[in-house]
This record gives C-alpha cells, structure tokens and sequence, in this order.
C-alpha cells in the first residue's frame, strides 16, 4: 500500500480495516466495459457508499474495481460487509450470471498508520490480502477481527486454520463468512447458499452415510448399521462435538463436497467410507478429512466375514474411534501452535499444554504445566485443564523430574478433585483424575469405581481401560490387570499414550512371574522413551530374578542416573503396589541388581 510520509499529523490507531474489489473485474470489462461501469456506479450509489455511511465507516481510497475503507468498530465493518453481500447479491439475481457484479471482501483489525486522509501498515496489507483469498460474494476476516465480533454478529464462520498471506511474516488464522441472499425467505435457502453454522469451540466431526459399493441393496443396511454405531461410539467422548444421525443421513445417496458439507453442519472433520461384498466377506473403508483444508487425517480398511453382523459392527467402530481420537487430538493441537499468542483461548492454551505433555520430556513437561496454568486463568471452570494439570504435576513426579515431591503431588490432588467437582461425568477427566488419585493420593479404591465408571460412560476410552488396568494391579488381580491393558491397546494403538499399557503389561505379567513377557513390553516402552524410568526398573528387575544378575546390575547403573535416591527401603513408598507378596518380589529383584538398602 505503499510508506508514509513523516510529519506532524502521522499517528498510529487501532482501527478496523475493510478492502474490497471485484471478482473478475477484468473479464467484467473486457466483456461489456460501459454497462460494467454503469452497474458498478449504480451498486455503489444505491448501495455500498450508503451502507458505509450508515455503518460508521470513512472510505479512504478507491481503485477502478474496489476501495479500502476505515472503521472504529469490527462490529460496524463486519456489519456493513454482510450488508452488502447480501444487496449485491440479491440486485444479482436478475442479472445473467457471466454479467453479475461480486465483491470480495476481507477486513482486519490491527494498528494502522494514519497520515492526512491516507492509512498504511499492517493493518491495511492484511485486509487487502484476505480479500484477496475470499470467495466472490463472500467475506473473510483476520482471528483478530473474528475475536471482536463473535457472538455479535449472528452469522456462521468458517474456520479456514492458519493462512499464508503474500508478503506477511507469519501464517495467519482466518475465518470465512457465506451470506445468503437477502430475499431468500427462511428456510427457503438452497444447500449452496446456506449461511455456514458457527464452529463449536471444541472438536466437531460429521459421520457421512458410508457408500454401499457392492451393487447389493441389501448391503445398504450394514452400511447404515455401520454409520450409526460410530455415530453413537463418538458421541460418548465428551471432548468432541457429534452431529446426530438424522443431520448426517441428508447427504444420503448424494455427490458430496466435503467442505460444503461441513459448512451446513457446523464442523470442521468429516468422516466418510464406503462397504464392498465380495461372497461372504465384506471390506470396510474410512477416511478423516479435516474440512477446511482439505487434509487427510486418518485413513484406513478393515475386512472380516458377515457370519456375525453385529460383532463385526461393533469391531470397526471401536477401531475407528480409537484412531480417531488421536487424530483429531493431533490436527487441533497443529491449529493451536499455529494461531498467533495474542488471541489465544483458554482451548488453545489447554491444546498447546497437551502437545507439550505427550512429549514426554522434562522440558515439554514444565512447559505444558505453564500453558494448562495459563487455560485455567482465563478459566477457572475449566474442568478439563484442571485434569491436565492435575495429570502432567503427576508425569513430574512419576518420570523422577521433580524437584519437590510432596508439593507436585499435592498440586495434582488439588486439581484432579477440583476437576471431578466440576466434570464428574466425563470419561476423559474422570480417568485422567483417577490416575493421580492412584499414584499422588493412594486412593486406589475410590480411582478404581471412578475408572469403572468412565468405561461405562464410553467403553472406547482408551485412557479410562489402561489406568483401570492400572488400578486392578495395583489390588493384586493382575489377570485382570492384562485383560484392561490388552483391551486399551486394541482400542488405540496409534494413541501416543498407549505406552502406558505396555508398561501395565510390563508389572503385571512380572508380578505373575511371566518374566519373558514382562520384558518384551517394557523393551517396547524404552525403545520409545529410553528415560522412563519406571519400565527401566521391570527391565532391572525381569533381569535380576530370572538369574542374569550382570544385565541387571548393569541396568541398575542406569536406574541411578535416572532417579539417584531410589533404595529397596523406600520399595513401598516409591510403589503404588499395595499386596505385600508384589512388594516383596520388587524388593528381592532390587536387592539382586544391587539396589542399596
């Protein structure tokens, strides 16, 4: 937009910035250049300029095809935008469609240089580069902008992610805005006209009908069947926002764009898949697209036989909501490092925390500790930060990274029952929770009804199966210990926590004295995070009882790195195992590897 002059009347205001142009300006003229010229002139007269006006805006320059104009308020810009969307659009409706005039519009709030009349900076090279990404007759603004007018505007927004625009640093968030015409009367509105319902602010996913491709009608209804047990499998993770089925099964039997469908249902994931037959056997595809960009999350196939319909059913959903879970966890974490610090929510700091804590380091750990801090000062009411935080001051203690034992887990107490205060019936907080009240509070009992009912509320949670596995060994019925752990790791192998069952499989096959498979899951536990310390000692300890005292020595030489005050003595604090006879045997195995009393 060029560089001001310096002088005596430049000032620097935060303002609201609105640019505007029309779309195929140059195929309009080159087509009828007088009777494009007079449309123009005529919409702007009868409608823009006096849409600025009434709206509080001051038009700073003009183009031949679009104008920059100045507002107070984001409301006000905003405002006028879908005013004249709307106009332009319904003065279109008798014109032929390759004569039709359409604007588009992008508008940002930033701090703009004023000199004179004239405006530069940021501010302004911003709005004109998200006009430059809006749809003809459409309207896209900056996060700062969408930040001032949500919920005081009641139009629906298209979350667009993180937007590389020409000639600015650093990507940025943008939203999208789609205006029906004005003499569309209620309900009347076609599909592609449909004003976008407003993005929940927590993940949301659309299941679509799966496709029947086997040319057999009576597949349709395994197809159906199919959709609506992953329907009902995700709606029990409270974390997601599910669109019901009657919504979803509109599209039935329709081409679908997959972005159009996520405007009308007001989500940003869409999954959809197809069923073939083949004899007696059938083949399951599925696919997670996030809809905004149009990335591919997840894809996979699964095959089985029709004997059992129902089983087979049951199988594929469980499969793919426990690949879904992590893929989504991912994409939203993905959006929350990408979205500029100044606009942060109390979900983004809770989505950066969580990016941070499945890292599994002592820095990511500090780091994610501020970040869920930082969720629940702009939220105190957020239940599911308290859970993390009450989660990740465990991790500290727990991976041998605190400095202050007694204060970490005090902490995570304080939080996880605040968290069950004020999310007792979500699965995802009642297992994060029950975890700390078993390894910082040793209230095993009270987490182990907890666990049970979190798997009531959503028997594919993964995280409620593994601490419950958890929980069970702990009381000595390690049996049923392998049975919760096995179960978490089918549900979702791809869940970067998973591990945690393996280390569940890792105690209880040693405390049953099944040393060979002890040592293969918490073999695959190192191979992943060589500096957990707890898989290290049943690896030292596998060693030590199944008689290579040399490997477990040498083993020990590494546990002391790793958590120097540990002595046979403090077996029992250092352990939540509660039966004598599991401690003895930890105790028996340190003292052979070479553990000091």
């Amino acid at each position: 937009m060029g560089s001001p002059l310096t002088g005596e009347r430049l000032e620097r205001q935060l303002r609201a910035v609105l640019a505007v142009d029309v779309a195929g300006y140059s195929r309009l003229m080159g087509s009828d250049e007088e009777g494009t010229l007079a449309r123009l002139k005529a919409i702007r007269k009868s409608l823009v300029d006096p849409a600025i006006a009434s709206h509080r805006g001051r038009i700073v320059k003009t183009t031949g095809d679009g104008m920059l104009v100045d507002f107070g308020s984001a409301v006000d810009a905003v405002r006028c935008a879908v005013e004249v969307q709307r106009g332009v659009a319904g003065q279109n409706e008798d014109v032929a469609q390759d004569a039709r005039i359409e604007f588009r519009i992008g508008i940002h709030v930033g701090d703009i240089i004023i000199d004179d009349n004239d405006i530069f900076g940021d501010g302004v090279n911003i709005a004109a580069r998200l006009e430059g990404i809006a749809e003809p007759g459409g309207v896209c603004i900056s996060d700062d902008a969408y930040r001032h007018i949500r919920g005081k505007v009641e139009i629906g927004w298209d979350d667009l992610g993180a937007q590389s625009l020409k000639n600015i640093a650093e990507p940025m968030r943008a939203w999208r805005m789609q205006i029906a015409p004005a003499s569309a009367a209620p309900g009347m509105i076609s599909p592609a006209s449909r004003q976008p319902l407003a993005l929940p602010d927590k993940p949301s996913i659309a299941v679509l009908p799966f496709q029947n491709m086997s040319g057999d009608p009576e597949q349709q209804y395994f197809a159906d069947g199919m959709v609506e047990e992953i329907i009902t499998a995700l709606s029990r993770n409270k974390q997601l926002f599910v669109i019901a089925r009657n919504s979803s099964f509109t599209f039935k039997g329709k081409a679908v764009d997959i972005k159009q469908a996520a405007r009308e249902l007001g989500v940003r994931y869409i999954l959809e898949g197809s069923v073939r037959k083949s004899g007696n056997r059938i083949r399951i595809t599925g696919q997670l697209i996030d809809a905004a960009s149009g990335a591919h999350l997840w894809a996979d196939r699964y095959d089985g036989a029709l004997e059992d319909v129902f089983e087979l059913q049951d199988q594929v959903a469980a499969s793919v909501v426990g690949a879904i879970d992590p893929s989504v966890t991912h994409a939203e974490m993905e959006r929350a490092s990408l979205k500029p610090p100044n606009s942060l929510d109390a979900y983004d700091y809770y989505l950066r925390g969580a990016a941070s804590h499945f890292q599994f380091t002592k820095d990511a750990t500090d780091r994610a500790i501020q970040l869920y801090e930082q969720a629940i000062a702009l939220d105190p009411q957020y239940a599911l930060a308290h859970s993390a935080l009450a989660g990740v001051m465990n991790q500290r203690k727990v991976w041998a990274w605190s400095t202050d034992l007694v204060a970490d887990a005090s902490k995570a107490m304080v939080h996880a029952r605040h968290a069950l205060r004020l999310g007792r019936q979500d699965p995802s907080i009642l297992a994060q929770s029950s975890c700390v009240l078993i390894f910082c509070g040793d209230e095993v009992e009270l987490a182990d009804s907890l666990l049970e009912e979190a798997i009531q509320l959503n028997p594919n949670a993964m995280y409620a199966w593994t601490w419950g596995g958890f929980a069970k060994s702990i009381l000595g019925d390690h049996r049923t210990a392998i049975d919760y752990f096995r179960r978490a790791l089918r549900l979702s192998p791809l869940d970067p926590r998973i591990f945690f069952a393996q280390n569940g499989l890792a105690n209880a096959n040693f405390f049953l004295g099944n040393y060979e498979e002890a040592l293969k899951h918490a073999t695959a536990v190192l191979r992943h995070h060589p500096n957990y310390v707890g898989p290290l000692r049943i690896v030292m300890a596998c060693h030590a009882l199944g008689g290579n005292i040399e490997a477990a020595q040498r083993l020990w030489r590494q546990v002391v790195l790793l958590s120097p005050s540990d002595r046979v003595s403090t077996t029992g604090k250092r352990s939540a195992w509660r039966r004598e006879q599991d401690l003895a045997r930890l105790r028996e195995a340190y003292r052979l590897a070479g553990m000091p009393e």
